[in-house]
């Protein structure tokens, strides 16, 4: 693999595992609101908010992080401006206080807040409008969970970029495909990725335990521990599970996200770490796989877009999946076959909001990936022709994203009419 490809994953690697605070999209709109008062200068009087159908789906029912168990879009905005720090992104709330809190309760009560829905526009859009004393603030979020599109301040323009400038990064995902992550994983300096990788076992580790170890949600990983047992297999599963347990509930531990979503870091990474575990691998091998199992997440990510009515634990348990078949010394061909067996079995999960369910999802993804890990194993797979499954990895790969991005548009739409309390026709 040449040097340029290698700098190339990296940057990617770096680039979409970062620690986040809490469930992404209301971080997001914490964030945006805390740059629109950091833009406006003093403490607005009022704020406007404008979120695209995704982010009001993804934000409707989760607890935020550091809020006191308070859920919603209002609360969100709130205690980003009330308590927010905006240099540090997707941690913004880590500096919300009691007292913070509190303030917020009165605000909204007060009708501080309102929100609307923004059609025709990206399935990440988010602007916060600030007000005070006849000066205003707008800040508008695009495509990624902290990247500012627009800066407005008293109807002057101080800040844009077009979505062609955003793309235009210092990496590419266009180059992603199996056979080349695999060579990556194969090849790259240990030390260049495990300081990544190291920051997402820790932190997704701790909060796994976390959810583990208290009452959180639904209870979905305790349950599995409780009523399956404690096999590799039921570990796995419950491992992760725990996790979204945890921060779909408001825990203030923060995790490595994977796509812009903390849910679908902790699928990409909690299972390999499992069964690294069990199979007693080399540090070095699990950093490796790790590195397998995000960059196959990833991948998948990039054609279906960051927000979908497809559930993304689905592309990282693939991500998983393939990086333990990887762990277990398995082919290019036994790695792809695990891809294309979870696909076949669970690709099209609906995502229908962030909340405690996610952890019953991600379970079900992860309960698929093994199942398609140990069939890949033993030569067993989906055959081309076989519903959506391709002669070719990249292929099937890329209809699933066809089918999440474009298949499933109409199916968001009635989603989030549902959850905003349309009326189910006879």
């Amino acid at each position: 693999m040449d040097r340029q490809s290698i700098e190339n994953y990296i940057a990617i690697l770096e680039h979409e595992l970062v620690p986040a605070l809490g469930c992404t999209e209301p971080i997001a709109i914490a964030y945006c609101s805390a740059k629109a008062r950091e833009v406006l200068g003093e403490f607005p009087e009022s704020v406007t908010m404008w979120c695209s159908g995704n982010i009001i789906k993804n934000v409707k029912s989760v607890t935020v992080p550091n809020s006191g168990g308070l859920k919603g879009i209002e609360v969100a905005s709130v205690l980003g401006i009330v308590g927010g720090d905006p240099q540090k992104q997707l941690e913004v709330l880590t500096t919300v206080t009691k007292e913070d809190i509190e303030q917020a309760k009165e605000l909204i009560a007060k009708g501080y807040c309102t929100c609307h829905l923004q059609e025709g526009v990206e399935n990440l859009y988010i602007v916060a409008k600030v007000e005070a004393k006849g000066h205003s603030a707008e800040v508008t979020i695009v495509n990624q969970h902290t990247q500012i599109a627009k800066i407005v301040k008293d109807e002057e323009v101080l800040y844009e970029k077009s979505i062609q400038q955003q793309e235009n990064q210092s990496f590419d995902k266009s180059k992603l495909n199996v056979k080349q992550i695999l060579e990556f994983a194969n090849c790259v300096e240990i030390e260049r990725i495990k300081p990544i990788l190291e920051r997402q076992i820790k932190m997704n580790t701790a909060i796994s335990r976390e959810g583990l170890l208290y009452s959180y949600g639904a209870q979905v990983g305790r349950t599995l521990l409780e009523v399956y047992g404690t096999d590799i297999k039921t570990r796995a599963r419950a491992v992760t599970a725990a996790g979204s347990d945890a921060r779909m509930s408001g825990c203030s531990l923060p995790v490595v996200i994977n796509s812009g979503s903390g849910n679908q870091g902790m699928t990409a990474s909690l299972p390999v770490i499992e069964y690294a575990k069990e199979l007693g691998v080399s540090g070095e091998t699990l950093y490796r796989a790790l590195a397998v199992s995000n960059l196959i997440a990833i991948h998948q990510k990039k054609y279906i877009g960051s927000l979908s009515a497809y559930c993304g634990a689905v592309s990282a348990a693939c991500g998983s999946g393939a990086g333990i078949t990887y762990m277990c010394g398995g082919t290019y061909e036994q790695v792809c076959n695990t891809i294309v067996n979870t696909i076949a079995n669970v690709g099209g999960i609906v995502c229908d909001g962030a909340k405690s369910s996610c952890a019953a999802k991600i379970a079900s993804a992860v309960e698929a990936t093994i199942l398609a890990h140990h069939m890949s194993m033993k030569q067993h797979a989906f055959e081309e022709g076989e519903g959506i499954v391709a002669e070719d990895i990249e292929e099937t790969i890329k209809r699933m994203g066809y089918i999440g991005r474009v298949g499933m548009k109409e199916t968001d739409v009635e989603i989030l009419n549902l959850m905003l309390d349309k009326q189910v026709e006879e």
